[in-house]
């Protein structure tokens, strides 16, 4: 499968796939306009439909397709409910008691549009909301329940909210930090703060698909290790790309002290490993064939992309 990719568009891959998951994500926010404040709906709105490439809804809606299941009705609960959980911890992440961000993808972050009060309020009302969409949309109780239980475990104490008080300990922001940073614990950061929501997202479309124990794992084998490639994609443009390009402050991350793959092993490495891990992801989705053409391009893509 090394050449499915080629001949894909993905631009017009991933604009389709947000074209599907806005209309649904859309829909679902204008269903409780009614019985919502305005201001914390129009937050929450501001947040979630604003520009994006909607990576981890397509990873759901592709690996669903990768096992089989090729129209997306069983798969879009679970993609929007992870960019449900993906807008909130961005929300979050911004704030002055976290890393105090401006921009985000080239606009003023939640917080800044309107206040720090209500992009917190934001930021809970869409995690909570994420778990209601999957409760009530799924297909089954028996997908809805897999599913509640498997995103609940990548967004929280043990996976991306574990992982981001690690990653502000590294920074000694509390009374018990880290100690020096070293390659074992910030692979154990980056596991849980970004790989956790990129593995669930797939695992996700693999239990709507009904995936077998063999297809899961392959899945996971790929979302494991794109999750990490993306990760230290992400730190090399906050050393080498601009604000126009990314949408966002850079150079943030030495000005906070924070853990990072350049900062530890210098770009070229970083760069080197994160091309092996690639390979790996791609080496992981052999078995699915071409149907998993779209799961080996976006794993290229990431370490081609500016923002």
């Amino acid at each position: 499968m090394a050449n499915a990719s080629l001949d894909l568009d993905l631009a017009a891959e991933l604009a389709e796939v947000r074209t599907r998951i806005d209309t649904e994500l859309a829909a679902i926010l204008d269903a409780h306009r009614p019985e919502v404040p305005a201001r914390l709906l129009d937050a929450m709105r501001y947040s979630l439909l604003g520009s994006g490439k909607r990576l981890r809804p397509a990873l759901v809606l592709w690996a669903a397709e990768a096992c089989g299941r090729l129209d997306s009705k069983a798969a879009l609960p679970g993609a929007a409910a992870v960019e449900m959980i993906h807008a909130y911890s961005l929300i979050h992440d911004d704030l002055p008691a976290m890393d105090n961000d401006d921009l985000r993808r080239g606009q003023p972050t939640t917080h800044r549009k309107f206040d720090e009060a209500t992009a917190i309020l934001a930021g809970d009302g869409l995690l909570t909301l994420a778990f209601g969409v999957l409760a009530r949309r799924c297909e089954s109780s028996a997908l809805a329940a897999a599913s509640c239980a498997e995103l609940a475990t990548a967004a929280g104490i043990t996976g991306m909210v574990g992982g981001q008080a690690d990653d502000l300990a590294a920074e000694g922001r509390f009374d018990a930090p880290l100690g020096p940073p070293n390659a074992q614990t910030m692979q154990s950061i980056h596991e849980r703060k970004t790989g956790a929501m990129i593995r669930v997202s797939l695992h996700l479309g693999g239990l709507a698909a009904g995936a077998n124990t063999k297809q899961l794992a392959a899945l996971d084998a790929y979302g494991a290790n794109v999750g990490l490639a993306f990760q230290i994609a992400d730190d090399l443009l906050d050393v080498e790309g601009t604000e126009n390009e990314t949408g966002k402050r850079v150079g943030k991350d030495a000005g906070l002290g924070k853990m990072t793959y350049p900062a530890l092993l210098g770009v070229e490495t970083s760069r080197q490993m994160a091309a092996q891990l690639i390979e790996r992801a791609v080496a992981a989705i052999q078995p699915f064939g071409t149907a998993a053409g779209k799961l080996e391009a976006l794993a290229r893509y990431v370490l081609d992309r500016k923002h």
